[in-house]
């Protein structure tokens, strides 16, 4: 057994060390390459940021040479044409004053004449405008799309004149019109060379943090390096990664081709043993799981309890023996799908009621068992009294309908000497409560019998088939007395074949039974009796037949209260002719 385990052990073992070590090269090599490409991406980030500030500044000298000279001439700017010629460059699409916020020149004017507009007073430019006249400051607008092609970033700067007495008033704006990404062309297409994807980003206004893209390369960007700086009271961001990601997979294909073939062999070898093992697994859960509930099967229960009562051969433990009272019936009246879910929701209260120290499982059919080890008659007592109270209910067409049990439970060793003597104590005790009216608990105790069984023997079907008399059951409701039960012999009074066609032919109601001309009168004598305090009513009436004929039939009936169905009228139906036959010369009979 050791050698066998040891081969199997070993190449496991052997395994997962591989991948160990092949993982922490893998990972080391990864997490420092990654850490070299994110340093040099920040550091090309900060470079050309700073490049393109520098870029950006130049337009903004533009504005601020015009500035000057709008200043040393107290406003005016006779040969305007000619200044902006002299500052014209590559990436100035034009270049312009606006007195008063009005745009008057413009340079070159061919193209651009449509730009001649009232900046403070526009729906589009007119808020920006007056905060860099209001605050004293340069802002930069855009992008947006040029008429003449490409897109272009407008850089006003506000200028400020002195009176005489020395007061400063706003004259206006000097302008200037650079072009995207003609200005930092040089930045983008080195970042473009050395493999970069790339966005240059802009807040939408100074007052704002949304941000606005400026220009960017074409590629899809995750977990991007970031530089911002600032221009005109606006941040600007360059965002950066390399084009091929953060790890470049051709470089770690040595180091895994390397390893590849060790954790190809071993992962075959691995894998086929942990899918036999999982097998092996899944079968012994299988056969020791109940598949309708979840928790153990007989057969897992009696090993975990033979398991415990062999290794704790002096401690006290309880079994307890329960089973569904009624089951039949609703199976017979719900559907066996809303029995399994009755068994279900049995199972699922007692593993949230008891401690997870318990055993629980399912003998079979609707009946469970449960096992509290380290346990007294004492200590379980009012455990087993509020788990039977325990509300338990299971859904049928949307609603809920309750359900009661009973329980008996026996002690180790104060009864019995083994795992299944103690068994059937605890079954002998769940048969005395079942004897005593069910939905109860109670303790083995010397002196129950063993034979306690075959006193319960008879079944509702054997009953019902065989009892020599008619006899129904139907809601005690004025308005809704629906049909719950009806025997054989009534079935067959009625003339039908199957309580199914029964049903069908009277609707469910125990009214549709009485001939029409009879049903006031008979119900409300029924009703009267009742209300006169009699539990049993009495009451000849002629009995509707499937075929429409009609039998004279004696009505004896009884009203109880049903934990489950409220009122109900248990009721024997008697062939009145048939009596008069059997009973003429002991009872006088007289038809009404």
């Amino acid at each position: 057994m050791k050698h066998s385990k040891k081969k199997f052990m070993v190449p496991f073992i052997v395994f997962l060390l591989g991948i160990c070590v092949l993982g922490a090269i893998v990972y080391g090599m990864e997490s420092s390459l990654r850490r070299q490409n994110n340093t040099k991406a920040e550091l090309n980030a900060m470079t050309y940021a700073e490049r393109m500030r520098t870029d950006i500044m130049e337009g903004i000298g533009i504005t601020r040479a015009l500035q000057q000279i709008v200043i040393s001439e107290n406003g005016k700017l006779d040969q305007f044409d000619k200044v902006a010629e002299n500052m014209m460059a590559d990436y100035i699409q034009s270049i312009q004053i606006a007195p008063e916020g009005v745009v008057t020149e413009i340079y070159p004017e061919q193209g651009n004449a449509t730009g001649k507009i009232d900046l403070l007073h526009d729906k589009d430019r007119g808020e920006i405008s007056q905060y860099a006249r209001d605050h004293h400051t340069l802002v930069l607008q855009g992008p947006f799309q040029l008429k003449q092609g490409g897109y272009g970033i407008a850089i006003r700067n506000p200028v400020y004149l002195e009176d005489e007495s020395g007061q400063e008033r706003f004259w206006g704006f000097t302008i200037a019109i650079i072009r995207v990404p003609d200005i930092f062309a040089d930045s983008v297409n080195a970042l473009s060379n050395f493999g970069y994807e790339y966005r240059l980003s802009k807040t939408v206004s100074p007052w704002e943090s949304t941000y606005e893209e400026v220009y960017s390369s074409s590629g899809e960007m995750a977990d991007p390096v970031s530089y911002s700086f600032e221009i005109g009271g606006e941040e600007w961001k360059l965002e950066v990664m390399p084009k091929s990601g953060w790890v470049n997979s051709q470089y770690f294909i040595v180091v895994i081709a390397g390893g590849a073939l060790i954790v190809l062999l071993l992962t075959g070898l691995t894998g086929a043993l942990m899918v036999l093992e999982e097998n092996r697994n899944n079968f012994r859960r299988l056969a020791v799981t109940d598949s309708l509930t979840g928790i153990y099967n007989r057969q897992g229960f009696d090993e975990l309890v033979e398991q415990y009562m062999r290794q704790n051969p002096t401690k006290h433990c309880i079994v307890a023996q329960t089973d569904v009272d009624d089951f039949k019936m609703i199976n017979d009246m719900y559907g066996h799908a809303a029995g399994d879910k009755a068994l279900q929701s049995l199972a699922k209260s007692m593993q949230s009621f008891f401690k997870k120290d318990a055993v629980l499982g399912r003998n079979g059919g609707d009946e469970f068992c449960m096992f509290l080890p380290d346990c007294s008659y004492e200590d379980a007592k009012e455990l087993m009294q509020q788990f039977t109270k325990y509300p338990k209910t299971f859904s049928y067409k949307n609603e809920e309908h309750t359900f009661s049990i009973s329980l008996g439970y026996a002690e180790y060793p104060v009864c019995a000497s083994d795992r299944a003597q103690l068994i059937r104590c605890a079954d002998v005790a769940l048969y005395e409560v079942k004897l005593r009216g069910k939905n109860g608990c109670m303790a083995y105790r010397d002196g129950h019998q063993m034979e306690i069984r075959k006193q319960l023997g008879f079944a509702l079907k054997d009953i019902s088939e065989n009892l020599p008399g008619a006899f129904i059951i139907y809601k005690a409701d004025k308005t809704d007395d629906e049909i719950f039960f009806a025997n054989c012999e009534l079935i067959r009074l009625t003339g039908c074949k199957s309580m199914k066609e029964m049903l069908a032919y009277t609707k469910s109601s125990f009214r549709n039974l009485i001939r029409e001309d009879e049903q006031e009168k008979i119900e409300k004598s029924i009703w009267e009796q009742i209300e006169d305090g009699h539990s049993n009513d009495y009451i000849h009436f002629h009995m509707r037949k499937a075929d429409g004929t009609f039998l004279p039939v004696l009505d004896h009936g009884r009203i109880v209260e049903s934990s489950r169905y409220g009122r109900v009228f248990y009721v024997l139906i008697m062939d009145w002719n048939s009596m008069q036959r059997h009973y003429s010369d002991k009872v006088q009979f007289s038809e009404k």
